[in-house]
């Protein structure tokens, strides 16, 4: 497993305009990343553990920025996570990085990514985890 720590950025906020913002980790040029793509993962904030999906890569739906940005969008969490520091646990492969027509499509797109990674750790962690069943709704 992969995993990834750092704190929490502020971003462009275009996931915030369509009902899924999302945690953009500063990470140091010299982490080494996981392939460009979109993950199932279990980020850790305040000692408790959040399943989310997380982007590794550029947003070729959303500009033209070449800069490779880590965004993990964790459903129901609502909390101010400017400045705090979250683990990143890689854990599912979900796809390669896409472009879509609208960011309409990319939440689709996303909720589907949620729907995959609460199959993958509801069967993974029986006992639950800090947000699950707002990912749940998110289905």
């Amino acid at each position: 497993m992969y995993t990834l720590t750092g704190i929490i950025i502020h971003g462009k906020g275009n996931g915030r305009k369509v009902g899924m913002p999302t945690a953009n980790l500063q990470y140091q040029e010299e982490d080494k990343l996981p392939e460009h793509g979109v993950y199932g993962v279990m980020a850790w904030i305040d000692g408790k553990r959040y399943a989310g999906v997380t982007n590794v890569g550029t947003r070729p739906s959303v500009d033209n920025d070449p800069k490779t940005t880590v965004e993990t969008y964790i459903p129901g969490l609502d909390m101010d996570l400017y400045g705090k520091k979250v683990m990143i646990e890689f854990y599912l492969f979900l796809r390669g990085i896409q472009k879509f027509d609208s960011l309409e499509e990319v939440k689709n797109q996303v909720a589907q990514d949620v729907r995959r990674t609460r199959d993958y750790f509801h069967k993974m962690f029986p006992g639950g985890f800090a947000n699950e069943e707002e990912t749940k709704e998110t289905s």
